[in-house]
């Protein structure tokens, strides 16, 4: 299993952790089949009132799609569509209304958005680092940009969409722009998520699911319009495989900027 899922019954606290240290957390197949299984079955585990979300180790909390898991996903021959695994990797897609904190640590780029996108807030260590490296490898942001642009002002956004690997967000900016709603001192990021999702527990879960509906809802009619362009965008600006492939094994390490 690449997932860890402990419970606090006490508290009503599920911690979910993603563990892949040696590949940052990168997301295979396997671990994306076991998201989705996890999120649908939450839905119908009563003992569980509130989720923190982080990934193992401190060198990231999840650095996206494993590239050998792109690379085994076949693509149908049209601009019309993609197979996406990531889609359903996130609660919200799996109709999970149970409030889910994400505890970042480390770096937290491109595929991850996903799960970032559909939690309900972020704490994040003050090491912790968002970038997105998509357009660098020749590949177009649309699902994860279309989630970012919901959390952050358009022009962040898309700064980082467009900057590619060549500028990191710091912890620090991550919250004055308002991804992240309080950053921690180093190794505390999860019990800090841990300490907000034990208050929320607490309270009456009709009430918290209600209102994880309600703040959904309010942006979830313009997440679906846009959605439905993100497949014909990407099908339409990706650079073929193996010249994505090139680039991203012509990458240096470093040469980004911190900001």
């Amino acid at each position: 299993m690449t997932l860890r899922t402990t419970t606090d019954k006490d508290t009503g606290v599920a911690l979910l952790t993603l563990d892949r240290p040696e590949k940052l957390n990168a997301i295979d197949l396997p671990t994306a089949e076991q998201l989705t299984l996890l999120w649908r079955e939450l839905r119908y585990d009563d003992t569980v009132r509130a989720v923190v979300l982080t990934g193992a180790g401190d060198r990231a909390f999840c650095t996206g799609l494993d590239r050998d898991a792109a690379k085994a996903v076949p693509q149908p021959n049209s601009p019309y569509t993609i197979e996406d695994p990531l889609l359903r990797i996130g609660p919200k897609s799996n109709d999970l209304w149970k409030p889910v904190i994400a505890a970042v640590n480390g770096m937290a780029c491109g595929g991850a958005f996903y799960l970032l996108g559909e939690s309900d807030f972020l704490v994040a260590d003050s090491s912790a680092t968002f970038f997105d490296p998509h357009t660098t490898y020749g590949m177009v942001s649309a699902f994860e940009s279309i989630l970012m642009a919901q959390r952050m002002p358009y022009g962040e956004a898309a700064r980082m969409a467009l900057m590619g690997t060549a500028e990191r967000m710091s912890a620090n900016r991550a919250y004055e722009v308002g991804l992240v709603s309080e950053v921690t001192e180093p190794g505390e990021a999860v019990a800090a998520a841990v300490r907000c999702a034990e208050v929320i527990a607490g309270y009456p879960p009709e009430a918290v699911q209600g209102t994880v509906r309600a703040c959904w809802a309010a942006r979830e009619a313009a997440r679906a319009h846009a959605l439905a362009y993100a497949p014909h965008l990407v099908s339409l600006g990706n650079l073929p495989g193996e010249r994505q492939a090139e680039l991203f094994t012509g990458r240096r390490p470093g040469g980004y900027r911190m900001r």
